[in-house]
């Protein structure tokens, strides 16, 4: 698996916010989403190099960090098939298991918590390369996998707004999907820094609370800023 970094932090969104964890981080990503919080791991910067590491040793850098939670994110860490052993041998090691996905690939993996991200059409980069987003565009939305994903495991639906046109997007796009439990939705403004996340939590929360959904804060930003390896 190509991988980009192994660090400890706190997990900063959704249902299990505030958890001390490992993180580790693939290298890797089709999508080019256009807000991307983690732009370096898409694996198209030249100045960014993983290491090519066995599950094995990974699960035996995450060991020597000493936490009992684990977190799979990306890039897209769906993209590498050996990620299934890998959660399998971390299982084994009793760790706590959360994956960060755009749900757009499948694995048979094992894990307590897959945090599943859809990206609306929000998400489309703006500029660049013609086939980038016509890839982004084909690529981005695959509600099958998804249903798939929340069939077998613990999950969580965790959409990214930015304008409030995305509320009705979010709507538009569960209708698709089949036994979604409302709590299980999470709403999380686009922001880099804890102003404009306050502002739009003004018109995220009362939808939520409207809908039984959950209002997910990126508390990184308020521990740490918009800093990397947080």
């Amino acid at each position: 698996m190509q991988i980009l970094e192994i660090y400890q932090s706190r997990q900063g969104e959704g249902i299990w916010a505030g958890q001390p964890s490992i993180f580790v981080r693939t290298l890797g990503c089709q999508l080019h989403c256009r807000f991307c919080d983690s732009t370096y791991a898409r694996g198209s910067d030249e100045n960014e190099h993983g290491a090519e590491l066995t599950p094995e040793e990974i699960a035996g850098r995450v060991l020597l960090l000493d936490l009992p939670h684990v977190v799979l994110t990306g890039g897209e860490p769906m993209m590498s098939p050996e990620i299934v052993e890998l959660t399998k041998l971390l299982k084994n090691y009793d760790f706590q298991i959360t994956i960060e996905t755009s749900g757009i690939i499948f694995q048979p993996v094992v894990c307590d918590l897959i945090s599943i991200s859809p990206k609306l059409q929000n998400t489309t980069p703006l500029s660049g390369d013609s086939a980038i987003i016509q890839n982004h565009n084909n690529e981005r939305s695959k509600p099958e996998v998804v249903q798939q994903l929340m069939l077998r495991h613990n999950y969580q639906l965790k959409f990214v707004i930015d304008t409030e046109e995305d509320l009705q997007a979010v709507e538009e796009y569960m209708s698709g999907l089949h036994g979604v439990v409302p709590s299980q939705i999470l709403l999380m403004p686009q922001a880099t820094d804890v102003h404009v996340m306050q502002q739009k939590a003004m018109w995220i929360e009362p939808f939520c609370s409207a809908r039984g959904f959950r209002y997910c804060p990126r508390m990184q930003l308020v521990w740490y800023g918009n800093k990397r390896r947080t």
